[in-house]
């Protein structure tokens, strides 16, 4: 059951709420965001809700059994809208494209990787300047002053910045040149991260774990949203599975269902869903088709010489084919909803 209280209740009555909840048979937990303030209660009992709806301070009461309480879509009259400013948005009513490098890796690769991202009306780049590899000896990012650097010149260019956070120490440093910051899959049940990235008020891009379930990542995101920040993304990015003609198996049946158990942006990662050039485009129009709310996708200039990745990642003809058909394709799926 979720709670939500009014802005300017107070302490007296909050307790009297507490006390008649606890009274009933309920847990009760106190979870105040960015936007709302309120109570989650567990227990089983049957009871009307009208026994404490009349209760002053309560703003509504809400019946969500799914152990993924605060994400869940039983409760939320309107999707998840987050907001990064200057018109970039991120939801369930328009198509967006993240596109990027896998790893930043110069200044003047960011440069042209902007001016590309420009000329296609992108204002989202992704890019690593912390690498998880499963070697140690491959290259693992730049690091914080390269982060620098990329939110400069993306600043600058009215670009906002996607990028991955590895560690709780990371989160504070970071925190001023990120706009959303990426939990990759190795970390998607990271706790300790999830809960400092909810104690932030940035946009968080989760990742599904390589071999999590669909509910592993809304608890995942339960996690984040409980410690107070709403402002959270899923990304379907393929699971791992016996396959061993691609690198992961994008699984596109998760898109419609996290859209249907969740009111939170859904987008799809096909770069790493499938890790092979010639099918990133394929898939991502499919996720698309599947109801996909945006794509991220890696780009470089000349893949063959990207320091990560280049087996996955698309060159700027290849990207500017691949978003022209993206939003092509979006603007049908919407036709047959009659949107």
């Amino acid at each position: 059951m979720i709670i939500q209280l009014q802005q300017d209740i107070s302490d007296a009555q909050k307790s009297v709420i507490i006390e008649k909840v606890n009274k009933l048979g309920y847990q009760t937990s106190e979870v105040t965001t960015q936007f709302a303030h309120y109570l989650i209660a567990v227990g089983k009992a049957e009871f009307d809700l009208r026994r404490i709806g009349h209760l002053t301070g309560i703003k509504d009461i809400h019946r969500v059994s799914d152990p993924y309480k605060l994400v869940s879509k039983k409760w939320r009259v309107y999707d998840t809208d987050i907001d990064l400013g200057e018109g970039v948005h991120i939801n369930r009513s328009e198509l967006s494209i993240i596109a990027g490098p896998c790893s930043i890796e110069s200044p003047e690769q960011i440069d042209q990787t902007i001016a590309h991202l420009k000329a296609n009306n992108i204002r989202l780049m992704r890019g690593g300047v912390f690498k998880p590899r499963s070697s140690p000896y491959a290259f693992r990012g730049i690091g914080l002053e390269g982060l620098k650097i990329f939110s400069e010149k993306c600043r600058a260019a009215g670009i906002k910045v996607v990028t991955e956070v590895m560690q709780v120490s990371q989160v504070e440093e970071m925190h001023d040149y990120v706009d959303i910051f990426q939990v990759g899959t190795r970390n998607a049940q990271n706790f300790n991260l999830l809960d400092e990235l909810g104690k932030i008020d940035k946009a968080v891009m989760l990742k599904r774990g390589f071999s999590g379930t669909i509910e592993e990542l809304l608890q995942a995101a339960e996690y984040v949203f409980s410690n107070g920040n709403e402002k959270i993304i899923l990304c379907e990015r393929g699971i791992r599975t016996f396959e061993t003609a691609y690198r992961n198996t994008l699984d596109l049946n998760a898109v419609p269902i996290l859209k249907e158990k969740s009111h939170l942006p859904v987008i799809v990662d096909p770069s790493h869903g499938v890790g092979l050039r010639n099918y990133v485009e394929p898939m991502a129009l499919a996720a698309v088709m599947s109801g996909a709310d945006g794509i991220i996708m890696e780009v470089h200039q000349c893949p063959e010489k990207a320091l990560s990745d280049g087996q996955q990642t698309l060159n700027y003809h290849e990207a500017k084919t691949s978003y022209e058909r993206l939003r092509q394709t979006y603007a049908l799926k919407k036709s047959f909803n009659g949107v």
